[in-house]
């Protein structure tokens, strides 16, 4: 009945209209032109229409409905942890559908954490990140995307996952390689990647330093004079990891391969035959998780993302990580069955040791630095 009524005080004003409707008064035609859009606005907001908060003839939610009940987040992360994620998403879309009542959905981007580091930098617009080192989320950092202190706002100081590293082998391990100072040894030679070109290997790199400050009371001098000694023994300094791992595996190269523990596992659950070590003197490889700060503003994401990062943590979480060969955060995470496979590691240092990542980069593996010093002394 409202719509009736405009209707016909709209057929009314008309008649009126035509009646002045002539060329003497642009001005007046003008106003007259406005006033007519107006009731024309009127009588279809009157008549029942859809608007943006109505739902369409057939019950599907325009548009603007949809985004305020769906939620999407893209995850940007390293290689590994892949499988993990996929069984945690899951089980974290069903929680904030239960306590929220909105649906979230994820896009998902894997590949090496270098690589994915460049892509949020070049503007994959991640939300939320998981990399193989805090150094590539401080990369993140320097460009403006995630703000300083991200690992303060997320649990653990922002590691999620981590593992040791592990000196993988032939079978049976024909050279009897059971610590980092078996690889000086004249007998052995050895497989690792590029620290210059590889983030994974600058863990490997550290890990011989570590091991070397440990049995030498922090002598700096004798620590450089181990770690070139190793690396005059490297059969093959490959461009990154998969290479390293191929160049061992497939190619037969060297007796040995500095790789990270998880990385093993995961590759024997897959079938391949492969024998390794890990050092009691080792060292703590972190992997951290980051909310992308600039994105999430952008997205109005930023509540269901920290609520994703915050899930990660939780033992549930945490059980799909120690699956794929991860250490447990703490002795309450998993079971006794998933942590009784992975040896014992009791002098276990963390980068935190080296003053963090951002003196690490500079100290070691900047243009000049220890890692350059010490190749070059390998070579003499």
């Amino acid at each position: 009945m409202k719509g009736w009524r405009f209707q016909t005080q709209w057929a009314k004003t008309a008649q009126r209209f035509q009646a002045f409707w002539t060329p003497r008064s642009l001005r007046k035609s003008v106003s007259l032109f406005m006033i007519g859009v107006s009731l024309s606005f009127a009588i279809a907001a009157c008549g029942g229409g859809n608007d943006a908060s109505t739902p369409a003839a057939g019950g599907n939610a325009s548009p603007v409905s949809n985004s305020a009940k769906d939620v999407e987040l893209t995850l940007v992360s390293y290689a590994i942890p892949k499988a993990a994620h996929d069984a945690i998403i899951p089980k974290f879309v069903e929680q904030w559908k239960r306590e929220k009542g909105q649906n979230v959905t994820f896009k998902q981007s894997y590949g090496g954490s270098g690589s994915q580091t460049r892509a949020v930098i070049d503007g994959l617009e991640a939300d939320i990140t998981h990399l193989a080192l805090a150094a590539d989320t401080e990369k993140l950092v320097k460009a403006g995307l995630v703000n300083s202190g991200w690992e303060a706002r997320v649990s653990n100081n922002g590691t999620v996952a981590k593992t040791v590293a592990a000196i993988v082998v032939r079978p049976g391990n024909p050279k009897n390689v059971k610590t980092f100072q078996d690889l000086t040894r004249d007998d052995v030679k050895w497989v690792t990647a590029d620290p210059k070109t590889s983030g994974g290997a600058r863990w490997n790199f550290l890990v011989l330093w570590n091991d070397a400050l440990k049995r030498n009371n922090n002598d700096e001098a004798k620590a450089k004079e181990f770690v070139t000694q190793a690396y005059k023994n490297v059969a093959v300094l490959a461009k990154d990891a998969r290479e390293s791992t191929d160049a061992f595996a497939k190619q037969g190269q060297g007796d040995a391969l500095i790789q990270y523990e998880n990385e093993v596992i995961l590759a024997k659950q897959k079938g391949e035959a492969l024998d390794y070590v890990a050092p009691d003197v080792n060292i703590s490889i972190d992997t951290p998780v980051a909310i992308v700060d600039k994105n999430v503003d952008k997205h109005g994401t930023r509540e269901v993302a920290e609520a994703f990062a915050k899930f990660l943590f939780t033992p549930e979480a945490q059980a799909e990580f120690l699956k794929l060969g991860f250490r447990p955060l703490d002795s309450a995470a998993g079971t006794k069955a998933d942590t009784a496979k992975l040896p014992p590691v009791t002098k276990l240092s963390s980068i935190q040791d080296f003053g963090g990542w951002s003196n690490v980069q500079t100290k070691f593996f900047e243009d000049g630095g220890v890692f350059d010093q010490t190749l070059a002394a390998s070579k003499q």
